[in-house]
């Protein structure tokens, strides 16, 4: 969510900044704010004159109520009017400030001057690649038939007892992916950061405070007769977290990684796949997150986006980052990298994380603020995926295996494998 101050003293840049978006429907969001904005700030006027009447006349009842009962009974009357009135206005106030709240949600954060403009990700930008694409010398199979040739994957059972978009790992597999996430944690760990597992659930001011309603309706599970959610990244509870706290300069930033499965609806996008584990409902993932000081979050931004590519490149996948454009950006953010790793089978990159700088977009729903010396301001959030397995698993495979269909076991992963160097 923006500064409304935006709106009242540069209506013309916010909507300059909703057409670079190309979300020309909510244009006129602009004017309606800047509308409702003066009705209630006409109506604090009128309040406040109102209790300044009612002080002075409750004072006055005060000091003639010995000498005047008369007039300190009809002093009385006057402050109950004014009472009245007052009740009438604070209504209209909480009304207009929940129809300007409901509005100012749904226009999008100021974008960096540097994101490309663009209407969608095919106008995505590649920045930089990070290692020799592989070529390989025989034909790889589709990860999900490496899987099965490990006895690694359960794609029917799992779909007959949950759907289209769930899976059974098993065997080596099953433990490879947890070792890809255990190494990613402590990989973090050795960053600096802070582990935390959060609520795999949060209510719903709390995904009302992180992600836009477009995205909640397209992700986010709903509890039958609760009001909570199942978090499609851990990044939703981690920010959370800090909602309606105010922190000391000397505490941040806050540099936090987090694991947790995550689930998501998947609504809109291309399809959940009968075979395969590159779009699907539930996941695991290991995640990181920053709040910061605002003239910190840009150098936080690059830290984190490299600490995504020197993750697969210790594993020995080639990656590339890419940056999304402004139509691609989700509305929360300022601006936005994805990593995306090579498959040597599709020869071709593929999304495996997003590194994210939402300003104070989070931090102004969710009352996020530094304290420095008094002065009381909005921190910066930022997140990004270090790995979200299975997904992260196609690549994994695919740069790995070898002929005979056995996979490699990077250096770095052998102590989470019990160090052995192949599985067979």
């Amino acid at each position: 969510m923006i500064d409304i101050k935006l709106i009242r003293e540069n209506s013309e840049f916010v909507k300059e900044n909703i057409k670079k978006k190309f979300q020309d429907y909510k244009l006129s969001f602009v004017d309606d704010v800047k509308n409702l904005d003066l009705e209630y700030r006409d109506l604090k006027v009128k309040a406040d004159t109102l209790r300044s009447e009612r002080n002075s006349k409750s004072e006055l009842i005060g000091s003639v109520i010995k000498d005047d009962k008369s007039k300190a009974e009809q002093l009385k009357l006057e402050v109950i009017e004014i009472n009245n009135k007052l009740l009438e206005i604070e209504n209209k106030e909480s009304e207009l400030e929940n129809k300007i709240k409901d509005i100012m949600i749904k226009i999008p954060n100021i974008i960096s001057d540097d994101v490309p403009l663009g209407e969608d990700s095919s106008k995505n930008v590649e920045l930089n690649k990070y290692g020799e694409p592989k070529i390989s010398a025989f034909e790889i199979p589709y990860h999900i038939d490496i899987m099965e040739k490990l006895n690694g994957i359960d794609l029917d059972s799992a779909r007959k007892i949950a759907g289209n978009g769930f899976y059974y790992l098993t065997g080596d597999i099953a433990r490879l992916h947890s070792a890809i996430l255990s190494y990613s944690r402590d990989y973090m760990i050795n960053k600096g950061f802070i582990y935390c597992i959060p609520p795999f659930l949060i209510k719903g001011e709390c995904v009302d405070g992180v992600m836009s309603f477009e995205e909640r309706e397209n992700m986010m599970y709903k509890v039958e007769g609760e009001d909570l959610y199942l978090i499609g990244t851990s990044e939703h509870s981690m920010i959370a977290k800090f909602k309606d706290k105010i922190l000391d300069l000397e505490s941040l930033p806050y540099a936090m990684t987090s694991y947790s499965p995550c689930f998501r609806k998947e609504v809109g996008a291309h399809g959940i796949e009968e075979r395969g584990v590159y779009r699907i409902h539930q996941f695991e993932k290991q995640e990181m997150i920053v709040v910061c000081k605002p003239e910190e979050s840009s150098e936080w931004f690059n830290k984190m986006l490299q600490y995504s590519v020197d993750f697969f490149r210790s594993l020995d996948i080639p990656v590339r980052t890419l940056e999304c454009c402004s139509g691609d950006l989700a509305d929360l953010k300022y601006k936005s990298i994805d990593v995306e790793a090579w498959s040597p089978r599709q020869q071709k990159y593929f999304e495996v994380g997003s590194c994210s700088n939402l300003t104070d977009a989070q931090a102004r729903r969710l009352a996020i603020r530094i304290n420095d010396n008094g002065n009381k301001y909005y921190a910066h959030t930022l997140n990004n995926t270090v790995v979200a397995p299975p997904r992260m698993l196609i690549s994994f495979l695919e740069n790995n295996i070898n002929e005979d269909g056995s996979i490699n076991i990077p250096i770095a992963l052998r102590p989470y494998m019990g160090n052995i160097e192949i599985i067979k």
